[in-house]
């Protein structure tokens, strides 16, 4: 699914900044959920037995939580908010 829309949309060019559509805003929070749950994976992982997939699981659905916001915005006609490295 996200080399399917990376297709659609292109590849990533510029460091984007959250946001953009309401659903894509949407999409940018559960993301970040999806990180600090893939962090306490991580940190749970010292101290108990974790799945071998699980990790991985989680950052790829980051991944597709993130070309899925990018997707919205494409559909939308709502440009990408660019990182301005000088602002």
């Amino acid at each position: 699914i996200i080399d399917e829309i990376t297709a659609v949309i292109g590849p990533l060019e510029n460091f984007i900044l959250p946001g953009g559509s309401v659903g894509a805003a949407h999409l940018h929070v559960a993301r970040t959920v999806c990180r600090r749950a893939e962090r306490l994976v991580a940190a749970l992982a010292h101290t108990e037995p974790i799945g071998a997939f699980v990790a991985p699981y989680l950052n790829r659905l980051s991944d597709l939580l993130f070309v899925m916001a990018r997707y919205e915005n494409h559909q939308r006609g709502v440009p990408e908010p660019l990182w301005d490295s000088l602002a």
